[in-house]
């Protein structure tokens, strides 16, 4: 390699002194006011600037070579065949630096590079999603919204909406609003109304109400906010202070930061006044897994 790069500088050395001497010679074919680049183009005609009306950035991950030869072999075809609108638009692929070794069919996602990770999925029984240890207190807090949003990564149904409920309470003297959104919608998917006349069954440190079910297919992102009706704050706890129970692996909790996007219907912080259950869909697990054995 060492013997390459010896024999390599001298040649690239005497390419550079060339070119610069060139550029340094008077031209008596050159325009009045010519400068270095216009210099450049006259030794090379392919560096010729040139002016588009329209520069497309198609963005390609760096495996999608089939993706892209689609486009090379339809729209893109025609359009640099086409003697007017080849002048006027450019059409260039971004493709990253790094590629993803994770097949598509192995990631959370397909926009991500997340490896899939489900490992004995708790089926057909009610999980709590947050729970408190038996040590955290349950005061209030200032905030009157508070929100948190998750990911499905494998299809589940929630059955049932929770709040938790104020220690120093007897019974439930609150009004609190539950609403679960799908990402970028503005209309809650269902909801659950908490007051003392209708708090629904207390389990552990929560208060919960059944809810319509709907099967949140694999990929779903959701949001689920409170709202407290009073002019009191919720009973809430920032994200690491409460314990997420993920089925084995089939829901996650997206905190701030991981790049989703806030819903942008709602108000308030982050974190969790409350929770869910939800059971895990498991015919078709059950169909993979005996096809595995």
């Amino acid at each position: 390699m060492r013997n390459w790069l010896v024999l390599l500088c001298p040649c690239v050395f005497a390419a550079a002194l060339h070119l610069w001497l060139r550029l340094r010679s008077p031209s008596p074919a050159r325009a009045p006011g010519a400068g270095p680049a216009d210099q450049l183009v006259a030794l090379f005609p392919q560096w010729k600037p040139h002016h588009y009306d329209v520069v497309v950035g198609v963005l390609s991950a760096r495996n999608n070579h089939e993706l892209r030869n689609v486009i090379r072999n339809t729209w893109l075809k025609h359009l640099i065949q086409h003697p007017a609108l080849s002048q006027r638009v450019l059409v260039k692929f971004i493709i990253g630096a790094h590629g993803c070794e994770v097949p598509v069919e192995d990631r959370e996602d397909p926009y991500s590079c997340k490896l899939l990770n489900i490992t004995n999925p708790v089926l057909n029984q009610e999980i709590e999603a947050f729970s408190l240890s038996e040590d955290t207190s349950s005061g209030l807090s200032e905030d009157q919204v508070v929100s948190v949003s998750f990911r499905v990564l494998y299809p589940i149904v929630i059955t049932s909406l929770g709040v938790f409920y104020d220690a120093s309470d007897v019974g439930f003297r609150r009004n609190i609003t539950v609403r679960l959104y799908q990402a970028e919608q503005e209309e809650a998917l269902f909801s659950a109304r908490f007051s003392p006349p209708s708090c629904g069954v207390q389990v552990n440190k929560l208060w919960y109400k059944p809810v319509e079910q709907f099967i949140l297919p694999e990929s779903f992102e959701g949001t689920i906010v409170w709202e407290s009706q009073d002019h009191q704050g919720l009973v809430s706890r920032n994200l690491h202070k409460v314990t997420v129970n993920d089925g084995g692996g089939v829901l996650r909790v997206i905190a701030a930061g991981e790049g989703a996007l806030p819903h942008e219907f709602m108000d308030g912080v982050e974190g969790v006044a409350g929770g869910f259950i939800y059971t895990i869909q498991g015919s078709r697990w059950s169909t993979c897994i005996s096809h595995l054995k």
